[in-house]
């Protein structure tokens, strides 16, 4: 190929072009194969609410509700399905909480509700924040049970910082530890 300019920037610009342009013609040959959700945390420090938020990727939620449930199983058309997979996802979430006297105890969140919202599945659980907490145990094996690689990220929000919890593989609890 010939530059109108003969310099080797002019060369690099046509070069990263060409991958640009190719990256963008061809198509993923890794497919869909990260298992991945997300679960935020957030002291809410506007409504006194300790807030859960689970997002799953439509996709691995409607594959994961046709294996669990049935294969007429459809979250993208069903609210009925949606509140299934809602069901499943708040029966595999646990936070135990411990406070500063070392008191341990179960936080009994309550169901919110859920939305699809584009790409993905949102599943939403609350509860009134108690005050003195330190430590969070999360459980959360979500998709564990169909996929063993799953990586669920949770990421623990309070007073500005984030502290983030990665239950990927086996592994399906953590503790996060809280800092004033």
């Amino acid at each position: 190929m010939n530059c109108p300019v003969r310099t080797q920037s002019c060369r690099q610009l046509v070069g990263w072009l060409f991958i640009l342009i190719a990256s963008l013609l061809t198509p993923p040959l890794y497919g869909h194969e990260q298992k991945a959700a997300l679960t935020r945390i957030l002291f809410n420090a506007n409504t006194g609410n300790l807030e859960v938020m689970h997002r799953f990727s439509l996709h691995d939620a409607e594959h994961a509700a046709r294996q669990l449930f049935d294969e007429t199983v459809n979250i993208i058309e069903s609210s009925q399905s949606r509140e299934l997979f809602a069901s499943y996802v708040r029966n595999r979430f646990l936070i135990t909480a411990i406070d500063e006297s070392g008191k341990e105890f179960v936080l009994p969140l309550d169901y919110v509700g859920q939305e699809m919202d584009g790409r993905f599945v949102w599943v939403y659980q609350e509860i009134s924040a108690p005050a003195g907490i330190t430590e969070l145990f999360i459980v959360n094996s979500v998709l564990k049970d169909i996929w063993p690689d799953q990586a669920n990220l949770v990421n623990v929000e309070k007073g500005g910082v984030i502290y983030s919890l990665d239950l990927s593989g086996p592994r399906e609890s953590g503790v996060v530890e809280l800092r004033d």
